[in-house]
C-alpha cells in the first residue's frame, strides 16, 4: 500500500533537509550527486555518476533504503552489499521515523551506506 498524500510530503521534507547537508559540492556534481526516491513503501537514497567505462552514461549506484512497515510503525533499514541485494542493516535494522533513518545514513558507523 502506497503512503499517503500527506505520509509523502513528511518524507519528502525529510529527505529534503538530508540532502541539503549531504549533497557534494556544485562543482563536483557532474561527476557524484545524490538522489532520492520514494517508491510504495519505501524511500531509497542512491548516488548518481557517470558509468566508469562509458562516462557519457550516467547510472545510479544504491546507498540506503527504508521501508516502512505500518502495522509495526517502524522503517526497516537496509544496505546493499556487492551481491546487489538488499539486507538488513546491522546494528540498526530499524528505526521510528524517517529522520531516525537519515540520521542512522548520514552517520554511517559501518561504513555500508557510503563506503
Amino acid at each position: 500500500m502506497a503512503f499517503s498524500e500527506f505520509e509523502i510530503k513528511k518524507c519528502e521534507k525529510a529527505i529534503s533537509l538530508f540532502m541539503e547537508k549531504n549533497l557534494p559540492p556544485l562543482h563536483v556534481r557532474k561527476e557524484l550527486d545524490l538522489g532520492s526516491r520514494i517508491k510504495g513503501q519505501s524511500v531509497e537514497i542512491f548516488e548518481i555518476r557517470p558509468r566508469w567505462n562509458d562516462p557519457k552514461e550516467i547510472v545510479e549506484h544504491p546507498v540506503a533504503k527504508a521501508t516502512y512497515v505500518k502495522t509495526k510503525k517502524v522503517w526497516k533499514i537496509y544496505w546493499q552489499r556487492a551481491d546487489l541485494k538488499w539486507h538488513g542493516y546491522e546494528p540498526y535494522s530499524e528505526a521510528k521515523s524517517i529522520e531516525e533513518f537519515l540520521k542512522v545514513v548520514e552517520s554511517d558507523n559501518n561504513a555500508c551506506f557510503f563506503g
